[in-house]
């Protein structure tokens, strides 16, 4: 998204914050409801679970997300078809990884880990991309522009 390694690093933090926020609540939801410890579960479940996926991504997911990009785009495509397969490939990788990794942190590993696993990754999944593509994405292209106006 920027235009150097400061520029990504903002604009991978502003999505990856959004991203694990809007996750975290729709799990915690899924979990235990809406109750009265909502915001506390929430607040105690961001910043572990934001960590691990800002290193995800920066280190794996987006250089993997991006190679899957550059080898089904043409430079020259539009851009919003590039925002779209990255989007997507972002998803599909960051999904699986944190699906596996919280499942992991909740339930440990047992032989009931794969079936989990599976529902998992479908549910957030189903929540995740629509999220990215509707909700977080146009966000943080939004402060990003704001913080990095385009000259």
């Amino acid at each position: 998204m920027g235009k150097n390694k400061k520029e990504n690093f903002i604009f991978t933090l502003i999505c990856c914050a959004l991203m694990v926020l809007g996750m975290t609540i729709y799990n915690v939801i899924l979990r235990n409801g809406l109750s009265s410890s909502l915001l506390k579960d929430v607040v105690f479940g961001f910043l572990p679970i934001f960590c691990i996926a800002l290193i995800l991504d920066w280190f794996l997911v987006a250089k993997i997300a991006k190679s899957f990009v550059a080898k089904l785009i043409n430079h020259d495509s539009l851009l919003i078809k590039k925002i779209l397969f990255t989007s997507f490939f972002m998803v599909c990788g960051m999904c699986f990884s944190l699906s596996l990794i919280t499942l992991i942190i909740h339930q440990g590993i047992s032989s009931d880990l794969p079936m989990n696993f599976a529902t998992t990754l479908l549910r957030n999944f189903i929540f995740a991309l629509p999220l990215q593509l509707i909700i977080v994405g146009p966000i943080a292209r939004t402060i990003f522009f704001k913080i990095y106006p385009v000259v």
